[in-house]
């Protein structure tokens, strides 16, 4: 697919929405409804991301300063697919969306993660090519290399 939707977001970043609580908690409701239809067993941090370390990984921490190999599958809520990268792919930490960000530095390397973003650690109102607007994501995310 188009794997260029996570480096233009530093382009991207000043030009980022400002949601209304009243914005983030219709995202949640949406969230924790998908959660219950579908079962899933996800843990919230305080900044709205969705997230499970599925697996393990090993050694420190991934951190903000940190490149990251890494391959993907990424969807809407709806299951459409948005992007894939099978073969890893590096990236500067620092540069991923938001809630990406957050996950990793959460694991290690070798660290599978699946997790559900809401807009506002996403892509926000920024229309991409295969990314709606105001767009829920879900991510699994497998870490392949830590430098």
């Amino acid at each position: 697919m188009n794997n260029i939707i996570l480096l233009i977001l530093p382009l991207m970043l000043g030009a980022c929405s400002t949601y209304s609580d009243q914005d983030l908690s219709s995202f949640d409701k949406t969230i924790q409804a998908h959660i219950a239809k579908n079962k899933l067993k996800l843990n919230k941090t305080d900044s709205g991301l969705y997230f499970k370390i599925t697996k393990m990984g090993l050694g420190r921490n991934i951190r903000y300063q940190d490149s990251v190999s890494i391959s993907y599958t990424g969807k809407l809520l709806s299951g459409k697919l948005v992007d894939i990268q099978t073969k890893p792919i590096t990236f500067a930490v620092k540069d991923l969306i938001m809630g990406w960000k957050e996950a990793l530095i959460m694991s290690q390397n070798g660290s599978e993660i699946s997790m559900i973003i809401p807009p506002s650690l996403g892509y926000g109102d920024h229309k991409l090519e295969q990314i709606p607007q105001n767009a829920i994501l879900s991510f699994d995310l497998k870490v392949w290399d830590v430098k």
